[in-house]
């Protein structure tokens, strides 16, 4: 593999885990690997993230957030 088919890997200090069946389903949230909070909505993502003093401009950008099982619309149970 070249270094320009490589996959990006992000270097956010925020992930968004895939979605967890609860009422309402959850996504859990990390911030530098460690687990900070449940989020049930993009705003939530916003406010732990806020907590833990990061500050995301865009939630697109991959180098503030990585979203894994799916993107910052996919909140349901698969």
């Amino acid at each position: 593999m070249t270094e320009g088919s490589a996959p990006h890997i992000s270097p956010a200090r925020i992930t968004v885990l895939g979605v967890q069946p609860g009422e309402p389903p959850f996504r859990l949230v990390q911030f530098d690997g460690e687990i900070v909070g449940r989020a049930a909505s993009m705003t939530d993502v916003l406010l732990i993230a806020a907590e833990v003093g990061i500050t995301i401009h865009d939630l697109d950008d991959l180098d503030e957030v990585r979203w894994v099982g799916g993107g910052k619309f996919h909140w349901t149970v698969p």
